[in-house]
């Protein structure tokens, strides 16, 4: 019998810009409903227009509901009439917003972003400066800014004193399901501290997820994508915005580009090309079923000389220590030119949830060389002038070199619990090196990360935190992780000096007081289902009664968790019953693999349930997913 300890099945997320509840929406209302309902006949060609001619009507009044909201929170903002800087303390927790450095000051700029606490989307259009020498926060109001947003595009510009550029992003209903995708441009102009909205016609549609760079005296956009209640759609466009004349124009690049995608890394090379790499997006694959694509593909595009306005694609395959297929991630420039990328989740996705992997680690693309490279940190100095000199003091200690034998170091696995106001536990695990590999040679002049004696400071691994290099530091804040069906939204700060590459820096811890999470209501629940079965008739009334009289006798009495039980414990003493109920629940014939999977995300849920960590509890029956 094959151990259930697998990887956790994480529920449905959207990806990669965006948390897991919009992911189970992308699936469209029927994917994760009841099985076995079929419709017959004229009947059902009946039902699928009115229930068409329902969700197009549906889908233009939450736009207009969402436009109402927008212009409502603008009325509001509209009574700003003057600048207000206010001294505070660190934003609070949110990710896909924009983290900018100012081109004359020693100050970053956070603008936007999303956060969701399990029941409620909050969108922000807040302007936060960080001065990096008093390491201090400072709000800054100003009249008429953006509406709110998150996953929108920032790029500064060093004209007239400084300019911050943003374009697009996306507004969501409070309850997560409605969204609004913007079109618009706007220009914070730094030394003014004014917003101004510039309106130029042929520009790109609306969008979140596209990615924008400044390239001489343009702005230059690719990609994104737009969704709404019927459809999505990804897209592989370019356009250019002159600084000089405020106009866009959209590129014809020849050649054979990347296909359509977004969350990808853009940026500009010393060679004067801009960068294409990674990205995400979405096909459907047949009714109400999608599959993503977590890409890994490269390309440049390149002005061609002497042609002004024609592009070129290129496709390029970079050599090195390339990293893996991966969405989320962050991405800023290093000072030598090099694109430095950060973290992400590696999801492995099914129809109905995906298994994801958030990761912490360093990457380096170096454009001249084509070439990447993983980012070892060397560790502090100091330390390693401790451990040269405690060497040295050893008989022979100066002469000869040390091999590690069999009584190595194990790797050490470092548990942070985080504990909310609500009295949820968070633990966030991550595994370092030894402080040397068995069997490897230790040197005096050895500088590599197994140098250090104690465990290295370092973010936790995430995906979709901001990224800004100033003075040859990298600044990294926020961004999101999942533990289990909960989604951690964090507000730290951490910096890195990039030429020594010896270790992080913590500016700003995250505040366990900060990462409240309510679970959804069964009034919620009830309102969803009861919304999907609109139009259904009576048919589909009777099915559902037999379909819960079935549901009852089918019950099944779970194993109970023994007082302090650790899941560890509980899943192993268990593992028959819970492959049983998944068997179940997939039905004959699914892979032995998806059934492992469900029968831990089985297991787990009534674990949790039984501990009371989650804010209702009960039994779990065999056929929940």
């Amino acid at each position: 019998m094959r151990s259930l300890r697998v990887p956790y099945v994480f529920p449905a997320r959207r990806a990669p810009l965006e948390s897991y509840r919009r992911f189970r929406s992308l699936l469209g209302p029927g994917a994760m409903g009841k099985k076995g309902k079929k419709e017959k006949g004229r009947g059902a060609e009946k039902t699928a227009a009115k229930m068409e001619k329902k969700v197009s009507k549906r889908s233009r009044k939450e736009e207009e509901d969402l436009e109402a909201l927008i212009a409502h929170f603008q009325t509001l903002d509209a009574r700003k009439t003057q600048v207000v800087e206010t001294p505070c303390s660190p934003p609070s927790p949110r990710l896909n917003a924009s983290l900018s450095t100012h081109p004359e000051k020693d100050e970053l700029i956070l603008f936007g972003g999303e956060y969701f606490n399990g029941q409620k989307t909050f969108l922000y259009n807040e302007l936060y400066v960080y001065n990096i020498r008093k390491d201090s926060w400072t709000k800054v109001e100003i009249p008429n800014p953006p509406p709110r947003r998150c996953a929108h595009q920032a790029v500064v510009v060093p004209q007239g004193g400084g300019q911050l550029w943003i374009f697009g992003g996306e507004f969501a209903s409070p309850d997560g399901e409605q969204f609004y995708h913007y079109k618009d441009l706007w220009v914070l102009h730094l030394a003014t501290k004014t917003w101004e909205q510039v309106r130029s016609p042929g520009g790109p549609s609306g969008r979140s997820g596209h990615r924008m760079v400044a390239w001489k005296r343009q702005l230059i956009l690719f990609g994104g994508f737009h969704e709404s209640t019927r459809d999505y759609i990804y897209y592989n466009d370019v356009y250019a915005f002159s600084l000089d004349t405020f106009t866009w124009s959209r590129l014809s690049p020849s050649g054979t580009g990347p296909t359509p995608r977004s969350g990808c890394q853009m940026t500009v090379t010393p060679q004067g090309s801009v960068l294409i790499y990674g990205g995400y997006s979405k096909q459907r694959v047949r009714k109400d079923v999608d599959r993503g694509t977590q890409h890994s593909d490269m390309f440049l595009l390149k002005a061609e000389e002497g042609r002004e306005g024609k592009w070129s694609w290129t496709r390029i395959n970079p050599s090195g220590a390339k990293p893996t297929p991966r969405s989320g991630f962050s991405v800023a420039v290093a000072p030598n030119h090099q694109t430095l990328l950060f973290g992400g989740v590696c999801d492995e996705e099914e129809e109905e949830s995906l298994e994801g992997d958030f990761l912490n680690d360093l990457h380096f693309y170096d454009p001249v060389r084509n070439r990447w490279f993983a980012g070892q940190l060397k560790g502090p100095k100091a330390e390693k002038r401790r451990r040269r000199q405690g060497r040295k003091a050893e008989p022979g200690g100066a002469d000869k070199q040390a091999v590690k034998g069999p009584g190595a170091q194990e790797p050490l696995e470092v548990v942070r619990e985080v504990v909310s106001e609500d009295g949820t536990v968070v633990t966030i695990k991550q595994v370092l090196a030894a402080p040397g590999a068995a069997g490897q040679l230790e040197s005096d002049d050895d500088d590599g990360p197994e140098e250090a004696a104690v465990a290295p400071v370092e973010p936790s691994p995430r995906s979709n935190a901001m990224l800004a290099v100033k003075h040859g530091r990298l600044y990294l804040y926020g961004g999101m992780f999942e533990a289990g069906d909960r989604q951690v939204t964090l507000s730290d700060l951490y910096c890195l000096d990039l030429h020594k590459m010896e270790e992080w820096t913590v500016l700003v811890e995250t505040d366990p007081e900060s990462q409240e999470w309510l679970e959804e209501t069964d009034s919620d629940e009830d309102s969803e289902e009861a919304e999907g079965a609109e139009g259904g008739g009576e048919e589909d009334e009777e099915e559902d009664e037999e379909e819960e009289s079935s549901g009852e006798e089918g019950r099944e009495e779970h194993p109970s968790v023994a007082p302090g039980e650790l899941f560890a414990d509980y899943l192993p003493r268990t593992e028959q019953h819970w492959l049983r109920c998944a068997r179940d629940d997939v039905g004959p014939g699914a892979p032995e693999r998806r059934v492992l999977r469900a029968a831990q995300a089985l297991a787990q849920a009534f674990y949790d349930s039984s501990a009371g960590r989650w804010t209702e509890g009960g039994t779990v029956p065999c056929g929940l997913k």
